[in-house]
Order: structure tokens, then sequence, then C-alpha cells
């Protein structure tokens, strides 16, 4: 039993050994040599492609922030050069009674 498990062994490493380095292990040597290899084009570079999405990004956000700088000035415009509604001198707080009553000091009971 052993000397069968021995053979056995023996043929299996056979195999193997002529898997890696048998006749088909050398045409292999040999196409990677003979062939150049491909130029990578700037569209196939992770990095490259990275880099733009990244640029596309960045001047996205700066026009979004460029849109709300203008509108926040023309706001600011707006307030500043818009008349009040009201002039302040005749103007009365709602909810205050001297001022309704027309009493200038508070009454006393």
């Amino acid at each position: 039993m052993g000397r069968l498990l021995l053979i056995l062994l023996i043929i299996v490493a056979i195999v193997l050994v002529w898997k890696a380095f048998g006749p088909s292990s050398w045409k292999r040597n040999q196409v990677d040599s003979a062939t150049p290899k491909a130029i990578k084009g700037p569209d196939d570079d992770e990095e490259f492609l990275w880099n733009i999405e990244k640029n596309h990004f960045k001047q996205r956000r700066a026009r979004e922030d460029a849109a709300r700088e203008d509108e926040e000035r023309v706001r600011r415009a707006k307030q500043r050069y818009t008349k009040p509604e009201d002039s302040g001198s005749s103007a009365k707080p709602e909810n205050d009674p001297e001022i309704e009553d027309g009493n200038s000091s508070p009454s006393e009971d």
C-alpha cells in the first residue's frame, strides 16, 4: 500500500513539473518578449480620469460659489438702495397700550 501511494505521488510531481517547465512554458516566455507592450492612452489611465473628474468638480463648485456670491451681492444692493416702507417717525409699535391711549406716562391706579 505504501509503495502504491509513493508511485502516485511521484507521478503527480512529474505532471506538475511538466506543466510548470514543459514546452508550453517556453512559448509563453518567447511571446511575452516578442510583443511590445501596449501603449495605454490617457483615457485608460485611472489616475488621469480621476484628475479630470476632480477638476470638473472643482470648476463646478467654483461656478456655484461665484453665482451664490453674485446673488448675495444683488440682494444686499437691493436692500441698500430700496426705500424703507415706513419712515420711522410715524411708526408705532402694535402692542404698546401707552401709545394707543395717547398717554406718555404710565397710568396710575
